[in-house]
């Protein structure tokens, strides 16, 4: 590696690492140890689980007499890595108020110390491979610190706001429209060229029929639409199990909705706020994305037809950076996919049974992280991510008048 590789990898690591620290600045250490729903984990658990990455996969096995500010660290922030040892139960990350948040903070200190000094002197090829890997994880965490704090303060009857507004990206307007792909043979899938995550290779090809794509994002006052019509009373538009949840848990709306006497109201970042129609709509599950999609005459994309339009049609409105866009997509296995030997083996390959892709972005995923071949991946039921819905029809199937994309 080269003394500009060096420095680039160092700044880098400098840069991600301080981010997620500023992602903390406005929150108070009581906001930092809560964990609301088995899903969600503490904030305070991100900043030390992303500092367990690096001493456990970098330090420990390069730097000889590393120690660790404290061995039982290695238990209580362990995610599920299996190879690397026992774990602390997830649901109950919420319980352990020590080490404290500034014990938390001297530990990721300590590791960064230790970092930059193994960066330095050490040229191998394979720990910037590694180091890389650790930061585009972390940039995994600081979306998932904004969405797990979300639900946080959700959950707090105060509907305390994380910031002040953003503006946030809204659909071009006017009428929505779709583009046409032909059908053919296409490549899709991570080149090797730059980093990927190993779910997103080998680039292989595919053949897809003809289809068309909507150029925007279905929208709150959409799905409204789809709430007035019964879309939650309606059991013909539901998957079964999609159905069965819905009933089981008196679902009406997605999550982080609320009906007031003035309308619709949407809890935020910036708090509670009225629901916005234009708005990119968000926090819907693959069962809700599913049945909207059925209501409006039209289907999910898959992750093939996303990506190959995406290429096709990089101009197309929000294709990253509002939301990520569930696709009819099972995640599974690319064809020739091989996970890494050991513990960082276990990273995606493990979970590639009973979850559904969504490609894109989100208005919390850092910047320079999203790819159009990247792939996140969540269970059907899942809605506390920044979800939203994309949709999709045969290019042989018209979408019927008043259904799919609209004003």
């Amino acid at each position: 590696m080269t003394t500009n590789a060096i420095v680039s990898l160092t700044e880098m690591y400098a840069a991600v690492r301080l981010h997620t620290e500023r992602l903390c600045d406005p929150l108070e250490a009581e906001d930092m140890v809560v964990s609301s729903m088995p899903d969600v984990s503490p904030t305070k658990w991100h900043l030390a689980h992303t500092s367990w990455f690096f001493e456990t996969f970098v330090l420990a096995p390069r730097v000889a007499g590393y120690v660790s500010p404290n061995p039982k660290y290695s238990f209580l922030f362990n995610s599920y890595y299996v190879q690397a040892g026992e774990r602390h139960c997830r649901a109950q990350r919420g319980l352990v108020t020590r080490p404290t948040v500034h014990e938390v903070l001297a530990y990721r200190h300590h590791v960064d110390e230790h970092m930059h000094a193994l960066l330095q002197r050490d040229d191998d090829p394979r720990l910037a491979a590694l180091v890389e890997l650790g930061l585009h994880h972390e940039q995994q965490h600081q979306e998932l610190m904004l969405t797990d704090i979300k639900h946080v303060f959700w959950m707090n009857p105060l509907r305390p706001a994380y910031g002040p507004p953003t503006g946030e990206p809204r659909p071009p307007g006017g009428k929505a429209d779709w583009i046409s792909v032909q059908e053919g043979i296409y490549t899709i899938g991570h080149d090797g060229c730059g980093f990927a995550f190993d779910n997103e290779s080998p680039a292989h090809r595919v053949f897809v029929d003809d289809f068309r794509l909507g150029t925007r994002l279905v929208t709150n006052g959409e799905y409204v639409e789809f709430i007035e019509d019964g879309g939650y009373r309606r059991a013909e538009l539901w998957l079964a199990s999609g159905w069965a949840l819905v009933r089981d848990e008196d679902r009406t709306a997605p999550q982080y909705w609320d009906r007031a006497p003035s309308g619709w109201t949407e809890f935020t970042l910036a708090g509670t706020q009225p629901l916005e129609p234009d708005a990119p709509l968000c926090h819907v599950s693959y069962f809700e994305a599913d049945a909207f999609a059925r209501w409006a005459g039209c289907r999910l994309p898959t992750e093939a037809e996303w990506e190959i339009a995406a290429r096709l049609h990089p101009d197309i409105g929000q294709l990253t950076g509002a939301r990520w866009q569930w696709t009819q997509s099972a995640y599974v296995a690319y064809p020739g996919y091989a996970p890494a030997r050991g513990a960082v083996g276990e990273y995606n390959g493990k979970w590639m049974s009973d979850q559904w892709v969504l490609r894109g972005s989100s208005l919390a995923t850092p910047p320079g992280h999203a790819r159009l071949t990247y792939r996140n991946f969540f269970p059907s039921d899942t809605r506390w991510q920044f979800s939203g819905v994309r949709l999709a029809s045969g290019s042989s199937t018209t979408p019927p008048s008043g259904s799919g994309p609209r004003t």
